[in-house]
């Protein structure tokens, strides 16, 4: 049995992963645990229910390959956190794209327009539940609903109400005030940025890089790639640090790429002077002083200052 669902927040080639546990999107680890060992309880083939070879079959596919994968993601604070802020931002996403979201659940285009949301997706997440797994053969199509709910969950609570085909809602009655004014405009106040998804990772990076503890900086900036693969800044640092191990073929491939996303990265630009110097190449700009081949650390040039003005300088005193 393929295990593919194309519905939901799986249609945007995302895992969503509280909808295989049938849990609401903001349900902490209790509540989270204690639905996945009543779950990993009916599917186990010890002590599944069912009979035949067949449903057994199914059962431990879907434990193994959706209802195990999600308890390991969600009962993990720090692997939970990252997930929520990218549930987050897909919301919000999703809302600029309400055109072409598609629904195909009563529920869900009940909730994409009800003034009580909160109430009736935890209503329909508690009802679901309760059956979510006892026909195997439909619990693809069961999720896929979840999942679903859950989408319109994210966008009616990422700040709008969203109305499938209908007209925007007018502006608050300040703004409309405002806008009739004849007095001059105000710039409208920014509301504060949130992290990006590998934010945390990329700061974590930059505090082992900053005692040259290269191995683990790797793999903090590999798994905020893996959040942001077209970070620019992610890719010059991870670049350095390839650089630092040796690996020049790897580092110039982050370079390369981060100067794709952003021509002025100057970490990057640094590394690929570095890599030019290494492979023996004649500099464009600069020409070899005694101190290259002495180690005495030069001026940075990169215009960074701080930590990674000192990024290829040799180590820290």
């Amino acid at each position: 049995m393929s295990l593919k669902i194309d519905r939901g927040l799986f249609r945007y080639d995302f895992i969503d992963y509280h909808a295989v546990l049938c849990v609401p999107v903001d349900a902490d680890v209790k509540d989270i645990r204690k639905r996945y060992i009543k779950i990993a309880r009916h599917l186990h083939p010890d002590s599944s229910a069912t009979g035949s070879p067949k449903e057994k079959q199914l059962a431990s596919e879907l434990l193994s390959k959706l209802v195990n994968p999600a308890y390991e993601k969600l009962s993990v604070d720090r692997s939970r956190a990252e997930y929520i802020i990218v549930l987050s931002q897909m919301g919000k996403r999703l809302v600029q794209e309400s055109a072409s979201v598609e629904f195909h659940t009563e529920l869900g285009r009940q909730m994409a327009s009800a003034g009580n949301v909160e109430q009736i997706y935890r209503n329909a997440i508690a009802k679901i539940a309760e059956t979510q797994y006892d026909s195997l053969e439909k619990a693809l199509q069961v999720i896929a609903q979840i999942s679903e709910l859950n989408l319109v969950y994210l966008m009616r609570t990422a700040g709008k109400a969203f109305s499938h085909n209908a007209p925007p809602p007018p502006p608050p009655a300040s703004q409309a005030k405002s806008s009739n004014s004849n007095s001059q405009p105000k710039a409208a106040a920014t509301p504060p940025s949130e992290p990006s998804p590998g934010t945390q990772y990329i700061r974590r990076a930059q505090e082992l890089i900053a005692k040259n503890q290269w191995a683990p900086a790797r793999v903090e900036l590999q798994d905020a790639l893996k959040l942001e693969p077209n970070n620019s800044r992610c890719h010059s640092l991870i670049g350095v640090v390839y650089l630092k191990q040796n690996q020049t073929t790897m580092a110039k491939v982050h370079f390369d790429r981060a100067l794709q996303l952003d021509p002025k990265d100057e970490t990057a630009l640094e590394g690929k002077r570095r890599i030019e110097q290494l492979l023996g190449h004649k500099p464009s700009v600069t020409k070899p002083t005694a101190s290259s081949t002495t180690g005495v650390k030069q001026p940075d040039k990169s215009g960074g200052g701080g930590l990674f003005g000192g990024l290829f300088g040799g180590k820290k005193k």
